[in-house]
């Protein structure tokens, strides 16, 4: 019997559907569960009559492969993947590739390419993007690792990614845990507008009164626009909609409003500080889920300090799209995508990553759940400079800003007034203004700083550094 080309160990729904994309896509397959009744059960149902075989063993798994064998590993981030990479090493021999398809710190990733390799092995961190469909159909994949093997799986690749018009979702992102640190940003991006999309939805219900179908049109009415135009737009109109099969009612309104995180959000906010880059929008998205989870706290304070009647405003009609509310979450949704781009740049200079930003937009573009037609845009901002500092300074992203500031200032405002939490277009607000002033009160801050502690400061009439005898 000729050996598979291709293995996967990890059948949770991401891996099955991987190793049938990879199947469709002419790659012979073999699988591996620590469970073989997962296995024999995808075998015998989603597996059965294709180019699929299992194995009970690691040793099996790994005789049933061609060499050199490449290996995909979809199993449970951190001390999960090191035992999978300790208990295949001893089979593997020099050549042999495993790739980690998992949401992996970068960290991580970095200490196994550099383990790995030393035993002659070649080892790929990927980012994979898309959900279990965008598994199934093509996701957007962000490999990163030593070139050489990436290589040796680029047409392996190339064909499981999405496709868009100017090619498939995949490319190699860099070295070491480049791959993977590009997927964490994404998930910080994904964080933002998922809560620019909720802060949206919670404006239309308890300021405009509307329910659930108006609303999912105002989504729907967005999702045709080339600002809002996306694949979280898309779903968010479809969740609106969608009523509950037991009682007819809308399914969403019968959700608990607590939200988790798997940790990739907080990795990226963690990051954007060890950088020094700001990305308030991102990190109010991941203390919105924080301050979501204090659910028996805020019942019982909101019982002693009600808020009280809301102070209705005018956010606009379906006829004109709800201008400024539109307004306010394409700036939001603009924020995010910067910061994370933000905190790419600056990890590709201090990690040595050398991102392509252009390449990182294009991959974005197609399978991932943060895909919009805003990629394209942004595309064509790093195409026209390769050393963008921000995707504000960008012409066409300045002109955003320009025209519908005023109008995010009067829903933030609004709402703060009316006592309706809008942290991640309230945190867009003050990130913009903070950009558009060149004076910001950190000279008090200074002169605190070296008044109890003798930290110094610099001045803005000459060189160097000063300290002064505050308290004679």
């Amino acid at each position: 019997m000729s050996k598979a080309h291709f293995g996967l160990i990890g059948l949770g729904v991401m891996g099955e559907n991987l190793v049938l994309n990879a199947e469709r896509n002419g790659f012979s397959s073999v699988v591996f569960n620590r469970t073989y009744s997962k296995t024999e059960e995808f075998l015998n149902g989603r597996g059965q009559g294709k180019s699929i075989d299992g194995a009970r063993t690691i040793q099996e798994f790994v005789d049933k492969l061609e060499r050199p064998r490449r290996i995909l590993m979809m199993v449970k981030a951190g001390s999960a993947t090191d035992a999978v990479i300790d208990n295949i090493s001893e089979y593997l021999e020099e050549g042999d590739l495993l790739i980690d398809g998992g949401n992996s710190q970068f960290q991580d990733t970095e200490r196994r390419v550099k383990q790995l390799e030393s035993k002659s092995f070649g080892y790929i961190g990927m980012g994979v993007s898309g959900g279990s469909k965008g598994a199934l159909e093509g996701p957007s994949m962000m490999p990163g690792g030593t070139k050489s093997s990436y290589d040796a799986i680029e047409s392996l690749l190339t064909k499981m990614a999405a496709k868009v018009e100017d090619g498939p979702c995949v490319a190699y992102v860099g070295p070491g845990g480049a791959g993977h640190f590009v997927k964490t940003v994404h998930n910080g991006i994904e964080y933002g507008i998922e809560q620019i999309l909720a802060e949206a939805y919670d404006l239309m219900k308890r300021n405009s009164k509307m329910n659930c179908l108006e609303m999912s049109k105002v989504f729907d009415l967005w999702n045709k626009t080339e600002e809002l135009s996306s694949y979280l737009v898309e779903i968010t109109e479809i969740c609106l909609r969608t009523k509950d099969g037991l009682n007819g009612e809308y399914v969403v309104e019968k959700i608990l409003d607590k939200a988790g995180q798997k940790g990739t959000g907080l990795w990226t906010v963690v990051s954007a500080l060890e950088l020094g880059v700001s990305v308030p929008t991102i990190y109010a998205s991941l203390n919105a889920r924080v301050m979501s989870s204090l659910k028996e706290q805020r019942e019982d304070y909101e019982s002693h300090n009600p808020i009280g009647t809301y102070n209705s405003f005018d956010l606009g009609s379906l006829s004109n799209g709800m201008k400024p509310l539109f307004d306010a979450v394409v700036l939001s949704t603009i924020a995010s995508y910067a910061q994370g781009m933000d905190i790419l740049r600056e990890a590709s200079n201090v990690y040595k990553y050398d991102l392509d930003m252009q390449s990182i937009a294009q991959i974005w573009k197609g399978g991932c759940i943060i895909r919009s037609k805003l990629l394209k845009r942004i595309q064509d901002a790093y195409k026209n400079n390769q050393n963008l500092r921000n995707l504000i300074f960008d012409s066409w992203f300045n002109s955003q800003i320009s025209s519908k500031i005023n109008n995010l200032s009067f829903v933030v405002a609004s709402a703060n007034k009316a006592g309706i939490p809008l942290p991640c277009m309230s945190s867009t607000l003050d990130y913009l203004n903070s950009y558009r002033t060149s004076r910001l009160p950190q000279n008090l801050v200074q002169a605190m700083r070296d008044c109890f502690g003798s930290h110094t400061y610099e001045r803005i009439d000459k060189e160097g550094s000063f300290h002064t005898e505050w308290l004679k």
